[in-house]
């Protein structure tokens, strides 16, 4: 029997609120899943039929506030709206960004932001253009993606000196001639 969704995101939010408490004292590669549940008062049980591990948790908080802010990109927002918003997120939810970043892990948050905006570009691309892109074109998007997230997890280490707008402009800019051609000709710059 399917459980129901909203009580299904109530508990995921409920463990994310948890590992957030956790890493205002503890960086999240020290932080354990008996720390999570002992804080929100939930079992190991429930954690690991909600999650594989803490990483894949951090990974579904990350979706749920990112993916809100690029679900218009072509839509009714341009790349450099919608990072701004991610940017704002991210600031919003400094400490949990600062520790997940923090973490070198195979499932970390560094990859898990790449692979999900290299794929959230290419099928925006691919979608818009209506047919693959072309090597060369997919070479710079994931160059630039992951330069992108570098300059990300750099921000963000650093203290997030720049406001959101200026990191959303400079990664906007950022883009290579080829790339950034291809994001214009579909009405995403």
């Amino acid at each position: 029997m399917a459980e129901n969704p909203n009580k299904n995101d109530k508990t995921k939010y409920r463990l994310a609120d948890s590992i957030k408490e956790c890493m205002k004292t503890k960086h999240v590669d020290k932080i354990t899943v008996q720390n999570i549940v002992d804080d929100c008062g939930m079992t190991r049980q429930t954690f690991y039929r909600n999650f594989k591990d803490k990483y894949d948790l951090i990974n579904w908080y990350f979706d749920k506030l990112v993916l809100e802010s690029f679900a218009q990109i072509g839509v009714d927002k341009t790349v450099c709206q919608s990072l701004c918003e991610k940017f704002k997120f991210i600031k919003k939810e400094k400490i949990f960004f600062a520790e997940a970043f923090r973490s070198d892990d195979y499932n970390s948050l560094k990859e898990h932001d790449f692979e999900l905006i290299v794929g959230f570009y290419t099928d925006l691309l691919t979608r818009k253009k209506h047919g693959p892109l072309p090597d060369d074109i997919q070479f710079l998007l994931e160059m630039y993606c992951r330069g992108s997230v570098y300059m990300t997890v750099k921000w963000v280490l650093s203290g997030m000196k720049q406001s959101p707008e200026e990191m959303a402009l400079n990664l906007t800019e950022a883009m290579p001639p080829g790339l950034a051609a291809v994001f214009t000709e579909v009405g995403l710059i």
